[in-house]
Protein backbone atom coordinates (compact mmCIF):
# COMPACT_ATOMS: atom_id res chain seq x y z
CA UNK A 1 0.00 0.00 0.00
CA UNK A 2 1.58 3.19 -0.86
CA UNK A 3 1.80 6.16 1.67
CA UNK A 4 0.15 9.51 0.92
CA UNK A 5 1.15 12.95 2.47
CA UNK A 6 -0.95 15.92 2.55
CA UNK A 7 0.94 19.19 3.15
CA UNK A 8 -0.17 22.17 3.93
CA UNK A 9 -3.69 20.44 4.97
CA UNK A 10 -3.54 21.81 8.77
CA UNK A 11 -3.22 25.97 7.13
CA UNK A 12 -5.87 24.75 4.65
CA UNK A 13 -8.22 23.90 7.24
CA UNK A 14 -7.53 26.91 9.56
CA UNK A 15 -8.25 29.57 6.31
CA UNK A 16 -11.27 27.45 5.84
CA UNK A 17 -12.46 27.96 9.27
CA UNK A 18 -11.75 32.03 9.42
CA UNK A 19 -13.37 32.68 5.76
CA UNK A 20 -17.40 32.67 6.84
CA UNK A 21 -16.45 35.43 9.21
CA UNK A 22 -14.00 36.92 6.54
CA UNK A 23 -17.19 36.85 3.76
CA UNK A 24 -18.93 38.65 6.26
CA UNK A 25 -17.10 41.37 7.23
CA UNK A 26 -16.38 42.38 3.85
CA UNK A 27 -19.83 41.88 2.87
CA UNK A 28 -20.73 44.17 5.76
CA UNK A 29 -18.01 47.21 4.65
CA UNK A 30 -18.97 46.27 0.93
CA UNK A 31 -22.64 47.04 1.98
CA UNK A 32 -21.29 50.47 3.76
CA UNK A 33 -19.84 51.42 0.66
CA UNK A 34 -22.75 50.95 -1.12
CA UNK A 35 -25.06 52.42 0.80
CA UNK A 36 -22.75 55.80 1.01
CA UNK A 37 -22.97 55.50 -2.95
CA UNK A 38 -26.73 55.48 -2.62
CA UNK A 39 -26.77 58.68 0.26
CA UNK A 40 -24.45 60.36 -2.07
CA UNK A 41 -26.00 59.84 -5.36
CA UNK A 42 -29.49 61.36 -4.02
CA UNK A 43 -27.59 64.03 -2.44
CA UNK A 44 -26.32 65.20 -5.92
CA UNK A 45 -29.65 64.66 -7.26
CA UNK A 46 -31.30 66.70 -5.04
CA UNK A 47 -29.00 69.76 -5.11
CA UNK A 48 -29.17 69.60 -9.44
CA UNK A 49 -32.86 69.65 -8.91
CA UNK A 50 -33.43 72.24 -5.58
CA UNK A 51 -33.71 75.79 -6.12
CA UNK A 52 -35.20 77.20 -3.03
CA UNK A 53 -33.91 75.13 -0.20
CA UNK A 54 -31.01 75.46 2.23
CA UNK A 55 -29.46 72.35 2.27
CA UNK A 56 -31.84 70.67 4.79
CA UNK A 57 -33.28 67.64 2.94
CA UNK A 58 -30.10 66.42 1.85
CA UNK A 59 -28.36 66.35 4.85
CA UNK A 60 -31.67 64.70 6.44
CA UNK A 61 -30.59 61.25 4.27
CA UNK A 62 -29.35 58.82 6.62
CA UNK A 63 -27.94 55.05 6.26
CA UNK A 64 -26.96 52.01 8.15
CA UNK A 65 -26.33 48.95 7.55
CA UNK A 66 -27.68 45.74 10.07
CA UNK A 67 -27.80 42.19 10.24
CA UNK A 68 -31.08 40.63 9.52
CA UNK A 69 -31.82 37.43 10.11
CA UNK A 70 -28.29 36.14 9.26
CA UNK A 71 -28.73 39.11 6.05
CA UNK A 72 -26.68 42.02 5.64
CA UNK A 73 -29.44 44.76 4.63
CA UNK A 74 -28.42 48.23 4.25
CA UNK A 75 -30.60 51.24 4.36
CA UNK A 76 -31.22 54.95 3.30
CA UNK A 77 -33.75 56.76 4.53
CA UNK A 78 -34.62 60.23 5.54
CA UNK A 79 -36.73 61.28 8.52
CA UNK A 80 -38.06 64.79 7.07
CA UNK A 81 -41.62 64.33 5.98
CA UNK A 82 -41.15 66.64 3.02
CA UNK A 83 -38.90 63.56 1.81
CA UNK A 84 -41.66 61.66 1.61
CA UNK A 85 -43.84 64.25 -0.84
CA UNK A 86 -41.09 65.06 -2.75
CA UNK A 87 -40.13 61.26 -3.44
CA UNK A 88 -44.25 60.05 -4.28
CA UNK A 89 -45.76 63.39 -4.82
CA UNK A 90 -48.92 65.09 -3.09
CA UNK A 91 -52.48 65.28 -3.77
CA UNK A 92 -54.07 64.43 -6.74
CA UNK A 93 -51.20 66.00 -8.61
CA UNK A 94 -48.98 63.33 -7.26
CA UNK A 95 -51.32 60.21 -7.51
CA UNK A 96 -51.31 61.34 -11.44
CA UNK A 97 -47.25 62.33 -12.18
CA UNK A 98 -45.17 59.51 -12.82
CA UNK A 99 -43.58 57.72 -10.39
CA UNK A 100 -41.71 54.25 -9.55
CA UNK A 101 -43.42 52.80 -6.06
CA UNK A 102 -41.37 50.16 -3.63
CA UNK A 103 -43.11 46.83 -4.41
CA UNK A 104 -46.25 46.30 -2.01
CA UNK A 105 -46.38 50.13 -1.31
CA UNK A 106 -49.64 51.69 -2.33
CA UNK A 107 -49.86 55.57 -0.70
CA UNK A 108 -53.32 57.35 -0.44
CA UNK A 109 -53.36 60.76 -2.04
CA UNK A 110 -55.81 63.86 -1.15
CA UNK A 111 -58.36 63.89 -3.42
CA UNK A 112 -59.23 67.76 -2.72
CA UNK A 113 -57.28 71.32 -2.69
CA UNK A 114 -56.26 72.56 0.46
CA UNK A 115 -54.79 75.70 1.74
CA UNK A 116 -51.25 76.71 3.23
CA UNK A 117 -50.99 80.09 4.97
CA UNK A 118 -49.13 82.49 3.30
CA UNK A 119 -47.54 83.90 6.11
CA UNK A 120 -46.08 80.15 6.99
CA UNK A 121 -44.22 80.08 3.73
CA UNK A 122 -40.88 81.30 3.61
CA UNK A 123 -41.28 81.62 -0.30
CA UNK A 124 -43.85 82.79 -2.46
CA UNK A 125 -45.30 79.41 -3.76
CA UNK A 126 -47.46 81.30 -6.25
CA UNK A 127 -44.42 82.72 -8.05
CA UNK A 128 -42.61 78.93 -7.50
CA UNK A 129 -45.02 76.74 -8.08
CA UNK A 130 -47.99 78.47 -9.76
CA UNK A 131 -50.19 77.82 -6.61
CA UNK A 132 -52.97 80.67 -6.87
CA UNK A 133 -53.50 83.27 -3.49
CA UNK A 134 -57.08 83.50 -2.17
CA UNK A 135 -57.51 85.80 0.38
CA UNK A 136 -59.99 84.67 3.12
CA UNK A 137 -61.12 86.72 5.85
CA UNK A 138 -57.94 89.49 5.20
CA UNK A 139 -55.93 86.21 5.40
CA UNK A 140 -53.16 85.07 2.63
CA UNK A 141 -53.67 81.46 1.49
CA UNK A 142 -52.19 79.60 -1.44
CA UNK A 143 -54.39 76.93 -2.98
CA UNK A 144 -52.98 73.51 -3.94
CA UNK A 145 -53.96 70.21 -5.12
CA UNK A 146 -50.52 69.04 -4.84
CA UNK A 147 -47.39 68.93 -6.44
CA UNK A 148 -45.57 66.10 -8.68
CA UNK A 149 -43.18 63.41 -7.28
CA UNK A 150 -39.73 64.54 -7.78
CA UNK A 151 -37.77 61.29 -7.06
CA UNK A 152 -34.19 61.52 -5.79
CA UNK A 153 -33.88 58.60 -3.78
CA UNK A 154 -35.44 55.53 -5.83
CA UNK A 155 -33.22 57.01 -9.01
CA UNK A 156 -30.00 56.66 -6.72
CA UNK A 157 -31.23 53.38 -5.06
CA UNK A 158 -31.81 51.97 -9.11
CA UNK A 159 -28.26 53.59 -10.29
CA UNK A 160 -26.41 52.03 -7.30
CA UNK A 161 -28.32 48.73 -7.62
CA UNK A 162 -26.74 47.59 -10.64
CA UNK A 163 -22.91 48.84 -9.06
CA UNK A 164 -23.67 46.80 -5.86
CA UNK A 165 -22.87 43.20 -6.81
CA UNK A 166 -19.16 44.82 -8.39
CA UNK A 167 -18.91 46.82 -5.30
CA UNK A 168 -19.12 43.97 -2.54
CA UNK A 169 -17.21 41.16 -4.78
CA UNK A 170 -14.63 43.61 -4.70
CA UNK A 171 -14.54 43.82 -1.09
CA UNK A 172 -14.43 40.14 -0.52
CA UNK A 173 -12.27 39.16 -3.11
CA UNK A 174 -9.57 41.85 -1.06
CA UNK A 175 -10.38 40.60 2.32
CA UNK A 176 -9.76 37.13 1.14
CA UNK A 177 -6.57 37.91 -0.53
CA UNK A 178 -5.33 40.39 2.39
CA UNK A 179 -6.48 37.65 5.52
CA UNK A 180 -5.79 34.46 3.71
CA UNK A 181 -3.26 35.44 1.65
CA UNK A 182 -4.93 34.10 -1.55
CA UNK A 183 -4.00 35.70 -4.93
Amino acid sequence: MAEIEWKGYDSLKAKLAKLPKIAHDAIWDGSFDVVEKVQGYAIRELQSSVKHGNGELARSLKYEVIDKEGKVVGRVWSDDAVAWFREFGTGKVGQESPKELPKGFNPSYRQTPWFIPADKVGVDLNEIYGMPKIKINGKLFYRTNGQPARQFLTPAINKVKDEAPEIVKARVNNAIRNKLGGS
